[in-house]
């Protein structure tokens, strides 16, 4: 009798669940890949259209990454939510509609706060509604995962996208204008920190015009792709 108690009450004790934790090894997973062997553009090679339009000058490649990843993380914790009250024939007309909100958020944000930036970017921040990354996580992820998992993918990919747009830009402006976020670095002009035409050894150099074109942006980041699958073979045959 006792021993059938006993099975009785631990028949009746519930099931004890154990709690994800907020940043295990999953969690910060879906931070760090995105930013080298799972990246956006050099992997996945999604979003190159504009990376190669807003990366001639660091400041708008640093507000665009800035608002992907919001979008990005936003968007994908909403999906997230709503995953299982979407109607799935009318799943991506639901993501675009919550893309568009968050797009329509950062827009006027950007525009209160500095309106410059906002009319270089405009149009470029309007075409993140249709960004390939953002779609796709929200495809291939959120719609999959929970909550707090799908903010984080949102997170890190829009890092990883942000990471390189802004490695780009760097690159671009400083040999491209020779200064860097607008601070003038290196000309053939006094009001350049490294005055070329003053120095005589230096004298030969000139900013590389080629840089600001759009199809500098595309050799740059080929070679960023040639890098990273020298350094990590196992990306070879990914993309």
């Amino acid at each position: 009798m006792a021993e059938t108690s006993l099975e009785t009450q631990a028949a009746e004790k519930p099931a004890v669940v154990e709690k994800e934790p907020l940043f295990g090894k999953k969690e910060r997973r879906l931070l760090t890949d995105p930013l080298d062997d799972n990246n956006p553009i050099t992997v996945q090679v999604l979003g190159i259209c504009s990376a190669l339009a807003v990366t001639t000058l660091v400041i708008p490649s640093v507000v665009i990454s800035v608002a992907v990843v919001f979008v990005c993380a936003f968007a994908n914790l909403i999906i997230s939510v709503l995953r299982n009250r979407i109607p799935n024939q009318v799943r991506m007309i639901v993501q675009l509609v919550v893309i568009a909100t968050l797009v329509t958020v950062v827009e006027l944000v950007l525009k209160a706060l500095d309106y410059g930036v906002y009319k270089q970017l405009s149009v470029f921040i309007g075409l993140i509604i249709t960004n390939c990354i953002v779609m796709g996580r929200l495809e291939a992820f959120a719609m999959a995962n929970k909550p707090w998992k799908a903010f984080l993918d949102g997170i890190g990919n829009g890092l990883g996208y942000g990471l390189i747009l802004i490695l780009v830009s760097v690159f671009r402006e400083v040999f491209g204008k020779g200064s860097f976020a607008g601070f003038k670095i290196i000309g053939a002009s006094p009001e350049y920190l490294i005055d070329t035409a003053s120095i005589s050894w230096l004298g030969w150099y000139s900013n590389n015009n080629l840089m600001v074109l759009p199809a500098a942006a595309m050799f740059l980041i080929g070679i960023f792709i040639w890098i990273q699958r020298a350094r990590n073979p196992k990306l070879v045959d990914i993309s």
